[in-house]
């Protein structure tokens, strides 16, 4: 399991964001991950070939 990464979360918490400290602490690690997502996109990315393949094989249209 991966540490939670406080130092990236505070500085995008205080740093861009601009939060005051307190109000900062008092979000969920949901919320933070919520509000990220609002300012920088969705962490997924496109789907790449390997990704595509395997929704294929999951999913077959049945041809």
């Amino acid at each position: 399991m991966t540490p939670f990464p406080w130092k990236e979360a505070m500085r995008f918490g205080l740093g861009v964001l601009r939060l005051p400290p307190e109000a900062f602490w008092r979000m969920s690690p949901r919320e933070l991950a919520a509000a990220w997502g609002a300012v920088m996109g969705d962490r997924a990315g496109p789907l790449d070939r390997q990704g595509l393949e395997t929704l294929m094989e999951r999913f077959p249209d049945g041809c």
